[in-house]
């Protein structure tokens, strides 16, 4: 499940809605994948903490649900339905991973 403001079937948040914008980070503290880190620190009493990018699978494709390690996010591509991620997304490595 892909936790969110205003989050349509893909996982697209009122913060990023683009056609693209459908990878779910998972918070290292709660566990849950939510639709941004803007959404999870206004739904939640901590901030976004980052997850390691080792033995993990810290990203959730919005369009097939699958959960996806690092790596393969890495190709800004689902490697199961094909669906393409958002590269902008590189902007905020910082804020989901370690």
């Amino acid at each position: 499940m892909i936790l969110g403001i205003q989050t349509d079937s893909c996982g697209r948040c009122v913060h990023y809605h683009n056609e693209n914008d459908i990878a779910a980070l998972q918070c290292a503290q709660c566990k849950q994948y939510y639709a941004c880190f803007k959404c999870h620190d206004l739904m939640c009493d901590h901030t976004f903490v980052a997850m390691t990018t080792e033995n993990s699978q810290p990203v959730m494709c919005g369009n097939c649900k699958t959960l996806l390690t690092y790596k393969q996010y890495q190709q800004y591509q689902c490697p199961f339905c094909q669906a393409s991620f958002n590269p902008r997304c590189a902007l905020h490595k910082d804020i989901y991973f370690q």
